[in-house]
């Protein structure tokens, strides 16, 4: 029996640019139907197990959040033999127990986005699917996520609520307090519509969040960018870390399966 090759792949975000231990062995320039992704894939070794990697804001991070083409994006994965999702997120602290420097593995999420390609369900192909998005994110692979974190002697917050925003700038006070109420615990720029494409594409997916600021009227005063570039400096590696675990953790369970 032909076992199927697993191959994860890390999807990130503001902070990882690239992936420190990741030994590249092929940079695969992907055309997709839905356009070009954000960069390169970039397949690799990691801690020797084989991994995809791509910038979703582009290998220089020029892309805003709102012109990600997240469709193209989950579709190069999957084009180039991807099997599971592990993203990784920069985000703002809402509720208490969020505080700088938490790491977070999200399992619901609430989308405030607009104008964004959300689907590849468009019409275009002659049908409309609807997915079920009860749970967004792949419970298997969010286990994933906090064994390897629990691996790696890392604390993390195991649930959460992401709340997706349009972007680049950053949420007024109030658009905050609506958020709280709505039960929103982060606030990013990126979840939606990655994880429901990649659902679509029937791609595990799990995310793993670093808040790298308290939320809009969380704290004392305006929110700075050198604070913010400062807790990414320290924590990053952390995240490399949990990251690189997981990566070896699904690599295990598929040989043991």
């Amino acid at each position: 029996m032909n076992r199927v090759t697993i191959k994860p792949a890390i999807i990130a975000g503001s902070g990882l640019l690239s992936m420190p231990g990741l030994v590249i062995d092929d940079t695969l320039l992907v055309d997709t139907r839905w356009g070009q992704p954000s960069g390169p894939v970039y397949c690799g070794r990691l801690r020797g197990v084989e991994v995809l990697f791509i910038a979703r804001h582009g290998d220089t991070h020029a892309i805003a959040p709102h012109k990600v083409n997240y469709r193209a994006n989950i579709a190069a994965l999957k084009q180039v033999g991807a099997t599971h999702l592990l993203a990784f997120n920069a985000v703002g602290g809402i509720c208490a127990d969020c505080d700088v420097g938490s790491l977070i593995v999200a399992d619901q999420i609430i989308d405030y986005t607009w104008g964004r390609e959300q689907t590849y369900y468009d019409g275009e192909e002659g049908r409309v699917e609807h997915i079920d998005f009860t749970s967004p994110y792949d419970e298997a692979l969010r286990q994933v996520l906090i064994t390897a974190a629990d691996s790696a002697g890392v604390t993390i917050i195991s649930q959460g609520v992401y709340g997706a925003t349009q972007g680049p700038r950053l949420e007024s006070a109030a658009e905050i307090t609506r958020m709280e109420r709505d039960g929103c615990d982060i606030v990013g720029m990126t979840g939606m519509p990655e994880v429901a494409l990649a659902r679509e594409k029937m791609l595990p997916y799990a995310s793993l969040s670093l808040v790298v600021n308290p939320a809009a009227g969380k704290a004392s005063g305006p929110i700075g960018m050198a604070e913010i570039e400062q807790v990414i400096v320290e924590r990053i590696p952390v995240v490399c870390d949990i990251l690189s675990h997981a990566c070896a953790l699904v690599s295990e369970q598929a040989r043991a399966s």
